[in-house]
Parts: structure tokens; C-alpha cells; sequence
């Protein structure tokens, strides 16, 4: 087989570039370790930048998001002191549209088939042969046969435990890397959500975020930690520990009801430098993470996309290498904006286990400071729905 870009991962960063890349008339193949089913069960954030809406309709695939979304012009912070909103639409004019991100994956695997794209699922023992060269391929096994891709280019969108970012040179790359010492227990339920925007919360007990999908699925986060395991919390055990962290007024009118779906996720974040390597180029996890305060992670990525795309447009349609080489440090100047954004708001609304009560109170003066001043509310704002590519 040959292709022009071999996509390493079928996730939506993977789905995007090939559907962005198609539209412009270049050929993809998609490379998927697992089944669609399997991608398409994933529960992730749905808070989306103008960003990533905006090339989810230049890919030709943004009907539905524009018909079923929700635009969020703020979201309430609250915190011992109190709770304030911040109004996006009165400090900066912009907002950001809540969609699920299965549904939007959902989305470029359907354009994806009326378009009759190659997308390879189940694919195991991926390798990255020769991509110091001009003539990179892939070698991999599908339904127990070896098989081989020819490309032009890889892009490595198979997240951090794929194999793109390994086959840079060990020795060349650089890794930086932060844990977190909690994670978020998460559950979905098919409840009406608490409020019309969502609820960042500090407090004594813990960090807390009220979010949504749709009018009747809420989605609900509590920090937690690191050794706990989903079965250690029941459902009621889940909705008091939420109720104790989210303001008096939002926790009275919580409708709470079973969880469909229950889950931990550890706090990290992390940089791979470079994000290229010769033809191979990395996109979203497989280069960096965020913790998921801020919901930065897939909007991330979608800049890395936004600036791929453009590279080899460039690169194809004049034979212009510049925005190929020039790749990892374009990316990485948003990347590590995006990383100061998460950081803050990590450090700005969980309860650290080693925090000094200098540190605490160094913290309830930072959220009551932002909760008095514009200049800090515009800042965040200019932050959290997006920063232009």
C-alpha cells in the first residue's frame, strides 16, 4: 500500500487531519491499534475551543455540532469566599461550545466513510521504518498478516503509549513531565446538569466541576486520590462528596440519579521536545498532556492539527518545506502556553496534600483576587476560550 500521510491513530485528532487533508485533495491512510467500537467508548471533556469548531467546519463535518452544541458565554468559580461568574461574552466577546467528544469523533469516522477513506483498525506491532528519510513507511499486522505503508509523511497521532514518539531517538528527544499528587473520579448521568454553565470549585474537601453534555446528561468530576479505585465509591458516597464541595444554592437543586459510566483519571502534564523527527511529525497526546483543569487536552491537539495542516498544504500544493520545518517550534510556542494555562488552574483549585497554610492562604487570595479585578478575569478568560493559533 501507499499513501501520501500514513495517520498513526484513529482518535479525533487523526480523524481531523485526515478529513482536513482530504478536503484539500491529499491522500490518507488511518492506522488504529484498536476498534472503532473501542475509540468511540472513550468519555472525554466536551468543552471545545472557536478553534477546533472552526476546523471542524473548514473539514466539511461541523453540521451537527452547529445544530446540537451549546455555547457557553462564562462559567462560575466558586471557592470559600464565595462564587463569581466570569462573563467571556462581556470581557472578550467570544465564548466556547460545549459537544461531546465522542459525538465529534462520532462525526469525522461518518465523513470519514461517505468519503470512502482508508481506515485501518486492530492494528498491532506498528513500526516506523526509515523516517529520516524521504521515503518513510509503516510496517504493521492486521487480521494476522504483515503488512506494509508507503509514505511521504507520518503523522504520529496515536497518543502517549503509541509508538510515534518512540521512534524519535531517545537520545534526542527531551521529556518534561509533572505528576499530580490526586486524580478525578468522573461520572456520567443521565440527570439534568446542576446549572446552565459550568461550576469550577474549591474547597476544604476537595476540587470539584460541575459540567454536561446535553439537557438530560451530566457529567460530574470530585478530586480524589491517587490509590482510589472506581468501586470504592457508590453513587451516594460520589453525589455527598459533591454536594459538599459545590456552592449551597447549586447543591440544593443537584439532581442526582445512578452513574452510567465511572472513572479516575490521574493529573499530569507533560512536553515532548521536538515534535518532529525527520518526516514523522506528533500530534496531541503522543507530544503532551494536560491535566484536564481548563479543558486544554483535545484543543491542544487540535492546534497541532490546525498547524500540520497548513505545513503540508504548503508542502504539497507548492512545494514549500518551511512550515514542515519550522513544525515543532510553532506548535510548541501554544503547547507550552496551554500548559502555564492548565498549570494555574491545577495549583489555582485543588487542595494539595503538602500545602502550608501560607500556601492556603496564598490561594484564597488569588481566587478572591480574581474574583475583584478585571484585568485577571480577562487574562483567564483569554486563556480558557482559546488562545489564536
Amino acid at each position: 500500500m501507499r499513501t501520501q500521510v500514513a495517520i498513526i491513530g484513529g482518535g479525533p485528532s487523526g480523524l481531523l487531519l485526515g478529513q482536513l487533508l482530504h478536503k484539500a485533495g491529499i491522500d490518507t491512510v488511518i492506522l488504529e491499534r484498536q476498534s472503532r467500537a473501542h475509540v468511540l467508548g472513550r468519555i472525554r471533556a466536551g468543552v471545545l475551543e472557536a478553534g477546533l469548531v472552526g476546523l471542524m467546519n473548514e473539514a466539511g463535518v461541523g453540521a451537527r455540532l452547529q445544530r446540537e452544541s451549546f455555547l457557553h458565554h462564562g462559567t462560575n468559580i466558586a471557592y470559600p469566599g464565595g462564587v463569581f461568574h466570569l462573563d467571556f461574552k462581556e470581557l472578550i466577546d467570544q465564548h466556547v461550545t460545549v459537544y461531546g467528544q465522542t459525538e465529534l469523533t462520532r462525526d469525522l469516522y461518518e465523513a470519514r466513510d461517505r468519503s470512502e477513506l482508508l481506515t485501518l483498525h486492530e492494528c498491532d506491532g506498528v513500526t516506523l521504518c526509515d523516517i529520516e528519510t524521504k521515503n518513510p513507511f509503516v510496517e504493521f499486522v492486521q487480521d494476522g498478516k504483515s503488512k506494509r505503508l508507503d509514505c511521504d509523511i507520518i503523522a504520529g497521532c496515536d497518543g502517549f503509549h503509541g509508538p510515534s514518539r518512540q521512534a524519535i531517538p531517545k537520545a534526542k528527544r527531551r521529556e518534561f513531565e509533572k505528576v499530580y499528587p490526586f486524580g478525578w473520579l468522573g461520572i456520567l448521568s443521565e440527570t439534568p446538569p446542576v446549572d446552565d454553565e459550568l461550576i469550577y470549585a474549591n474547597s476544604d474537601k476537595g476540587f470539584a466541576l460541575c459540567s454536561m453534555r446535553n439537557p438530560a446528561l451530566s457529567r460530574y468530576y470530585v478530586q480524589c486520590d491517587l490509590s482510589d479505585s472506581p468501586d470504592d465509591w457508590s453513587d451516594d458516597r460520589f453525589w455527598d462528596a459533591l454536594k459538599q464541595r459545590i456552592p449551597k444554592a447549586a447543591a440544593e437543586r443537584l439532581v442526582t440519579g445512578p452513574s452510567i459510566e465511572k472513572s479516575i483519571a490521574p493529573l499530569r502534564s507533560f512536553v515532548c521536545e521536538p515534535m518532529q523527527w525527520g518526516r514523522l511529525f506528533l500530534c496531541g497526546d503522543a507530544a503532551h498532556i494536560v491535566p484536564p483543569t481548563g479543558a486544554k487536552g483535545l484543543n491542544t491537539a487540535a492546534s497541532d492539527v490546525h498547524y500540520l495542516w497548513q505545513a503540508l498544504l504548503a508542502f504539497y500544493e507548492e512545494h514549500d518545506e518551511t512550515g514542515l520545518n519550522t513544525y515543532s517550534d510553532t506548535a510548541l510556542r501554544r503547547v507550552w502556553k496551554t500548559q502555564r494555562f492548565s498549570w494555574y488552574m491545577t495549583r489555582l483549585l485543588h487542595h494539595f496534600p503538602d500545602l502550608s497554610e501560607f500556601d492556603l492562604k496564598v490561594q484564597r487570595a488569588e481566587l478572591a483576587h480574581l474574583a475583584e479585578n478585571r484585568a485577571a478575569q480577562v487574562a483567564l478568560a483569554q486563556n480558557y476560550v482559546g488562545l489564536p493559533y
